[in-house]
Order: C-alpha cells, then sequence, then structure tokens
C-alpha cells in the first residue's frame, strides 16, 4: 500500500506504462477511438477492482458464517453496486 489519500477512482490523472498486445490495443482503438483510450482502460481496470474487492469481501463472509448460495451472492453483487452507484465512492482495496 502507497498511503495515497486516494481512493479507486480518485485523485489526479497519472501517467503509466502499460504494455498490451497489439491485437487488443487496436480492438479497443477502433471500438472507443483515440482520444477515448485511456478512459476505457480505466473504467475496465475499476469494473475489475470492485469486482476483486467483492470477491474478497464474499470470501471472508463465507469464512466467518458459511458458505451462500449463488442466488445469495448475486445479491450481495446487486446491493454493492446500488450502494457504490448511489454514494459515488469506492471502497479503498486490500
Amino acid at each position: 500500500m502507497t498511503g495515497t489519500p486516494y481512493s479507486i477512482g480518485e485523485g489526479p490523472a497519472t501517467r503509466v506504462s502499460l504494455s498490451l498486445p497489439e491485437g487488443t490495443a487496436e480492438a479497443i482503438r477502433q471500438r472507443v477511438g483515440k482520444r477515448e483510450f485511456s478512459a476505457f482502460i480505466t473504467a475496465a481496470v475499476e469494473r475489475e477492482l470492485r469486482g476483486q474487492i467483492l470477491d474478497e469481501y464474499l470470501a471472508d463472509y463465507e469464512r466467518r458464517k458459511g458458505s451462500i448460495s449463488p442466488a445469495e451472492q448475486e445479491r450481495a453483487r446487486q446491493v454493492f453496486d446500488e450502494v457504490f452507484a448511489e454514494e459515488g465512492g469506492w471502497p479503498v482495496a486490500s
């Protein structure tokens, strides 16, 4: 952990180096255009992080309380999406 005061999706933009297969990069450019490339990558990474955070939460919950059904897992995903869409915030990755 870097100790940054920002949560996922917050803070100023920072440049990072990213290597992608050329076919993947070209598919992104064709879909969203060159100007929206970074926004597309950012949204994809944030979706992945959100999914991983929820998976970690569900795994922790199951360790503590026992297994939950696929229907309960889906409901948890819906609630998670609703809560963070309303609040406009993201949990901090562990």
